[in-house]
């Protein structure tokens, strides 16, 4: 029974990832901005005017950071034909080194008689094979006639209706799950008092403490955890800025950000960090000592954040040791993608807190923790 148990579960976390997606990061959200919500209250206001106004104030802001990076998303594509030249300019040299590289292993490998031989022959396409020298060339073959269905498909084109809805089709899930986010966090906060006076009804005695203790503890780790890494990556993301200005990468005020909070991605933060400086100096920079300096420092800079700061700003609160944080990943990641590599570790951690505040899964407890 406790493995079918498992099995169920895993799979309804597998099928419904959209929807657990939205609650739990609904969750997180409402537990971050609880205090805010508290500190609002101070001033006389009631919890349901305070919690909008809360939330009203974080979409406000969301939008204001979306039109800022809307201008200049607008100010980068006017600059993609040069980033697109750059893009030929780097993959022909690749090849033509690549065919350089090719000739001179084909010449050490084969003896001189049989480079004379081959070199002096030409491909016979229309057979695979290499023909004789001396012998005449075959005619090419007659392009391709395009049939009936092709000439069809051609004349009539797709309609712009039909067009968006395949390209948002599957995208649709993720866009109506979204949307509820806002209302999720508003609800969670106007109704906490409600919602927690009822979810500590359902035990009695001593686990009614320990439900309260586990609440609060998976409250204390969220908050934690959210500040700790939204701290950090406004921490890389100034370094970084300062950084980038130095050597003048294009869009230094969008890199930045980008580059700091890509940083902060379990395992795979080192080369999304790196990717965006050097995909914004690809038009400018002509020296390879650009590319070696911008990716030395971005290294630099994540190891000095993972190794020295996250510990003292994250890790205190987390307390899960290194393979349950990497089992945590590739199970979280296995099941909800992207999006699980980002929520596995406080995911984890909250199943930890509820183990730690409770006498009889404690043990477990002892067992995920450093």
């Amino acid at each position: 029974m406790g493995i079918l148990a498992v099995g169920a579960a895993v799979a309804l976390l597998y099928y419904g990832r959209a929807f657990f997606i939205t609650i739990v990061i609904a969750a997180m959200i409402a537990f971050l901005l609880d205090p805010l919500v508290l500190l609002a209250m101070r001033l006389r206001l009631p919890r349901g005017l305070a919690s909008f106004v809360v939330c009203f104030v974080g979409v406000a802001l969301l939008y204001l950071a979306g039109v800022g990076l809307y201008t200049e998303a607008l100010q980068i594509s006017d600059d993609l034909p040069a980033y697109g030249q750059r893009v030929n300019q780097l993959v022909d040299a690749v090849a033509t080194r690549m065919d350089r590289v090719e000739i001179a292993v084909y010449r050490s490998l084969l003896p001189k008689r049989y480079q004379d031989t081959v070199t002096t022959a030409e491909p016979d396409l229309s057979k695979g094979k290499r023909r004789k020298a001396g012998a005449p060339a075959l005619p090419p073959d007659p392009p391709p006639q395009p049939t009936v269905q092709e000439v069809h498909v051609q004349q009539d084109p797709t309609p712009l209706i039909r067009y968006v809805y395949e390209y948002a089709r599957d995208y649709y899930s993720t866009l109506l799950m979204a949307s509820f986010v806002p209302f999720l966090v508003y609800f969670l906060l106007s109704w906490r008092d409600h919602i927690r006076n009822r979810y500590l009804l359902l035990f009695e005695g001593d686990a009614r403490r320990s439900a309260e203790n586990a609440w609060v503890g998976i409250g204390a780790m969220v908050r934690a955890y959210v500040i700790g890494n939204f701290m950090l990556g406004i921490l890389l993301t100034i370094s970084s800025a300062l950084l980038f200005a130095s050597v003048n990468v294009p869009y230094w005020l969008v890199v930045a950000p980008i580059s700091g909070f890509f940083s902060l991605v379990p395992y795979i933060g080192l080369p999304l960090a790196i990717l965006p400086p050097v995909i914004a100096v690809l038009p400018t920079a002509k020296d390879p000592g650009t590319y070696v300096f911008l990716l030395v420092s971005v290294a630099v800079l994540h190891l000095l954040a993972l190794n020295l700061m996250y510990p003292k700003l994250v890790g205190a609160r987390v307390h899960l040791n290194p393979l349950v944080v990497t089992i945590a990943l590739m199970f979280w990641g296995m099941m909800w993608g992207g999006i699980g590599l980002l929520l596995a570790i406080p995911l984890t951690a909250a199943l930890k807190a509820v183990c730690d505040h409770v006498a009889n899964l404690r043990p477990y407890g002892r067992l995920l923790g450093d």
